[in-house]
């Protein structure tokens, strides 16, 4: 049995108002779970999992895979955002805190491929 992973990370709500809304997101890795899989957990309660690999190139450039797009937006910031049939949110984060959180990851299973 392999220890997950729990970080946390301050997210902000991209909208057209003028001042933005703060939410506090979970972010977790199970290995023994989905070792390809991270989650972000947020307090409504709806958690989105996606590949581990689609958030770690997001961080580099533009991807997206189903719901779910990544990209750098500056040299410090990215951008996650989740598309429901209601809608799209969109979230920004520090950068620096996702590529900890995906450390962390690695530091516990390697990712695919890797030897």
């Amino acid at each position: 049995m392999t220890a997950v992973v729990e970080d946390h990370a301050l997210g902000r709500i991209v909208t057209d108002a003028p001042q933005y809304r703060s939410v506090h997101v979970a972010l977790r890795y199970d290995p023994d779970g989905d070792p390809d899989a991270v989650s972000f957990a947020f307090p409504s309660g709806r958690d989105w999992t996606f590949p581990r690999e689609l958030l770690e190139t997001g961080l580099r450039g533009p991807v997206r895979r189903g719901d779910i797009e990544v990209w750098p937006c500056g040299r410090v910031q990215a951008v996650v955002e989740f598309h429901t049939p209601d809608g799209v949110a969109v979230v920004q984060f520090d950068s620096k805190v996702l590529i900890r959180f995906l450390s962390h990851t690695y530091a516990v299973a390697a990712p695919a491929g890797a030897s």
